[in-house]
């Protein structure tokens, strides 16, 4: 591995650690009761209101339409993606440190696949979330579910939800794209040139 693309996988894992300390998406929830909104943030490894009492009140609305408490420390994810991330912040490091090429590409191609696992879980968390209704709720609306978009808005009854990825997913995708360019940097370096001998 060059020394540009070893100096890219680093900056690529150590930017990595910026997502410990920002959101990486937003649920809102706007209502005639709430003009204000509500929001919802869901950090690497925890699940927050966007003002003190927002997480409060989302699961007050949750539970007159039978939906599940949003509870953090019940949300398995939120302990692992903490472990995934400090994986791929370390294991850039050793690619970087190293130069094996083999680590540079084992790297864009898992975290391609960690991305693409993440979407979908999170789509299925929303979905138990939207469709999985408690019968005995006090507001029951047969065959009407309430899982928020996955990105974009949507209208559940009186309510607007809209979910989008915020900075910490962007500082994921920067990192992701940073180490696609560092491996083909160092794929495009070491083909070999060929001249025409001079007669």
């Amino acid at each position: 591995m060059n020394l540009i693309s070893r100096g890219l996988l680093a900056l690529a894992s150590l930017i990595l650690i910026g997502v410990f300390f920002v959101p990486l998406w937003k649920i809102t929830l706007t209502a005639p009761q709430y003009p204000e909104g509500l929001g919802m943030l869901i950090w690497v490894n925890n699940i927050t209101g966007e003002k003190p009492h927002d997480l409060y009140n989302i699961n007050l609305l949750n539970h007159y339409i039978g939906m599940a408490l949003i509870e953090p420390e019940k949300v398995p994810e939120l302990k692992i993606m903490p472990v995934v991330f400090v994986f791929f912040i370390l294991f850039g490091l050793f690619g970087a440190i190293t130069g094996k090429k083999w680590v540079l590409k084992t790297w864009v191609i898992l975290f391609i696949v960690f991305g693409l696992i993440g979407i979908a879980d999170f789509w299925w968390w929303e979905y138990k979330y939207g469709h999985n209704l408690d019968p005995n709720a006090p507001i029951r609306i047969p065959g009407l579910a309430y899982q928020p978009p996955l990105i974009g808005c949507k209208t559940l009854l009186n309510m607007k939800a809209c979910s989008w990825p915020v900075i910490g997913t962007y500082i994921a995708l920067l990192s992701l794209l940073m180490g696609i360019i560092a491996f083909i940097v160092d794929k495009f370096s070491s083909q070999p040139s060929y001249r025409t001998a001079e007669a």
